[in-house]
């Protein structure tokens, strides 16, 4: 379906690509939970990255990450999804506003379910950590902006997926550092939130593609009968 509010929020020139990357990142994501799965320590990688139990900013930059981190509690990815979404709706494109509410809820969604599977632990047996809600949640919501830029902007496969895949890490580094740097994860379940995102939104934006071409496809044949039926009407 073509027209202003018809556009795909999955782009063709992304689609294919898409594809393979969102299955990869679904496939690091199992490798990771299973590496994992039931622990309550950092990992060979974690360590080497950085002390993953600690509180490690301090000064302005603290302030940064905390701010960084309310952008993922309830409230703040509320504020965050709803000026999104306001956006998507100023600019007549309803189908880019479910994605970004489809989007970010299917990543925040798929996280916490793989937290009570995996069941790794930080700071405590109280504390899920594997994979990064917080992370799935930024990079969902980054991902669905590029998608939208993407395709609003007819970008070709290059560009369209160095802005998807561009977008995606500079949202999912920026908020898994706060995570680390605060010692709320580890700095595997911010790679984990990270591909979780990634595997999640494109499939999300195929579903949602689909779900609204088959409804606009619903409407033409429905008005196609009235205006058959009409036809009939008159030539008697």
């Amino acid at each position: 379906m073509s027209g202003r509010t018809g556009c795909a929020v999955l782009p063709p020139a992304v689609r294919a690509s898409l594809g393979p990357v969102a299955v990869l990142a679904g496939l690091v994501v199992v490798v990771l939970g299973a590496l994992y799965a039931g622990r309550g320590e950092p990992g060979p990688v974690d360590t080497r990255v950085v002390d993953p139990t600690a509180d490690s900013v301090r000064g302005p930059w603290r302030d940064v990450a905390l701010a960084l981190d309310f952008l993922g509690e309830p409230l703040g990815s509320v504020l965050l999804v709803g000026a999104a979404v306001t956006g998507c709706l100023l600019l007549r494109r309803p189908r880019a506003a479910v994605l970004t509410v489809a989007g970010a809820g299917a990543g925040v969604g798929s996280a916490t379910l793989l937290k009570h599977l995996v069941g790794r632990t930080i700071h405590g047996d109280g504390n899920l950590s594997y994979p990064s809600g917080h992370t799935a949640f930024a990079t969902a919501l980054a991902l669905a902006a590029a998608l939208f830029a993407t395709g609003r902007l007819g970008l070709g496969r290059g560009a369209g997926m160095s802005l998807v895949l561009g977008a995606a890490l500079a949202a999912g580094a920026a908020m898994g550092w706060a995570q680390v740097a605060l010692g709320a994860h580890y700095p595997t379940d911010v790679l984990g939130g990270w591909c979780t995102a990634l595997a999640v939104v494109p499939a999300t934006a195929w579903l949602v593609d689909r779900a609204a071409d088959q409804k606009a496809s619903r409407k033409a044949s429905r008005k196609a009968g009235r205006t058959a039926d009409a036809g009939r009407s008159e030539a008697r």
